[in-house]
């Protein structure tokens, strides 16, 4: 079996090929038709799914750790959230943290609606 150096290099870059994250950029819409997400801020961190820290560069927020940052744009978004006034209405509970180190996921079963 002949195996040409093309199908080696494609073989080998694609199995170092870095995995691709969800980046974290986040723009809230007005309407919950319009939202990817319905989510839901908890006053206890005990109770929430994603502990989000938000990102003040929209360069820092990369992957899907619970680092946010939200754009003025809709077009630059990965993901459009729309925060309700019920908890039974949402899909994510967050509740924001003010260190870095503190964000994460809770509830990993939930972390399929940021990818």
């Amino acid at each position: 079996m002949r195996v040409s150096v093309f199908s080696l290099l494609l073989l080998f870059s694609l199995g170092f090929a870095p995995l691709e994250t969800a980046a974290q950029k986040i723009f809230s819409v007005d309407y919950e038709s319009r939202a990817d997400v319905k989510v839901f801020v908890v006053d206890y961190e005990s109770r929430a799914d994603l502990l989000v820290f938000k990102e003040e560069y929209e360069s820092r927020a990369d992957g899907n750790e619970g680092r946010w940052h939200f754009v003025e744009y809709e077009s630059r978004a990965d993901k459009k959230v729309f925060f309700v006034e019920y908890e039974s209405r949402a899909d994510l509970k967050v509740f924001f943290v003010d260190y870095e180190s503190r964000a994460g996921w809770r509830n990993k079963s939930k972390q399929h609606l940021l990818y």
